[in-house]
Formats: C-alpha cells, sequence, structure tokens
C-alpha cells in the first residue's frame, strides 16, 4: 500500500493546473461551447487533485480486506472530480436539487462499492 505523501507532488500539479486554468478561463472567455466542456475537465482536474491526498489518507488509515493500491486511490479521487462536474452541470442547467445531490452521491458510492467488490473478487494475493 502506497504511502500518502506519495501523491503529494501529483496532487499538487493537478490542483494548481486545474485551479490556476479555473481562473484563467472565468476571466478570459466568454461562456460558449468549448470553454464550458474545458470548465468541466478543470473542475474534475481541481477537486480530483485536491481529494487525492485525502482518499489516499483515509485508504492509508483504514486499509480494508484487499488493501487500495495506486489505481484504487485514483479512481476514487477521480470519481469525487466527476461527481462535483456533474454538480456543476446540474447547476448550469438549473435542476440542481439537494435531494438530487443526494441520490447522485449515493449513485458514485454504489458504484465504487461494486467495482472494489469485483476487484476484492479476482484478487489474489501476492
Amino acid at each position: 500500500m502506497p504511502r500518502p505523501t506519495a501523491f503529494l507532488p501529483v496532487s499538487l500539479f493537478m490542483a494548481l493546473a486545474g485551479y490556476g486554468g479555473l481562473a484563467l478561463l472565468l476571466l478570459y472567455t466568454q461562456p460558449t461551447l468549448w470553454p464550458r466542456w474545458l470548465l468541466f475537465f478543470l473542475i474534475v482536474m481541481a477537486t480530483s487533485g485536491t481529494l487525492l491526498p485525502l482518499v489516499a489518507f483515509l485508504n492509508y488509515r483504514f486499509p480494508g480486506d484487499s488493501p487500495a493500491n495506486t489505481s484504487i486511490i485514483t479512481r476514487q479521487a477521480l470519481l469525487g472530480g466527476v461527481y462535483l462536474a456533474v454538480l456543476a452541470w446540474l447547476q448550469i442547467g438549473r435542476v440542481f436539487t439537494p435531494s438530487g445531490a443526494l441520490l447522485w452521491l449515493v449513485g458514485f458510492i454504489t458504484l465504487e462499492v461494486l467495482i472494489r467488490m469485483w476487484e476484492r473478487s479476482r484478487w489474489r494475493p501476492d
């Protein structure tokens, strides 16, 4: 299992590039189609970079039966970023509700639990 400090360089790069890109995007572009898609990409990048050390620490602190490797930790941080991008997309369409956000959260958590169950069924100890 990797230590949480192993993710700090990647996390810093993703967070700085994501938040810096969001700042440039919001200050210097018009809200047309391609900047909107770039907005979603930068939201995923910024929030994934922010969540990566937290997810790594939680997986390090609370290991399960099959320990999380680098790809699992990265996937969980990316799912958090995609979740926030989905909420931003719903807000742009004016269909965001707190109950809808909770349902999306339950859906993403269910997806991760099912993927982990599938991985655990295929896991072979070294």
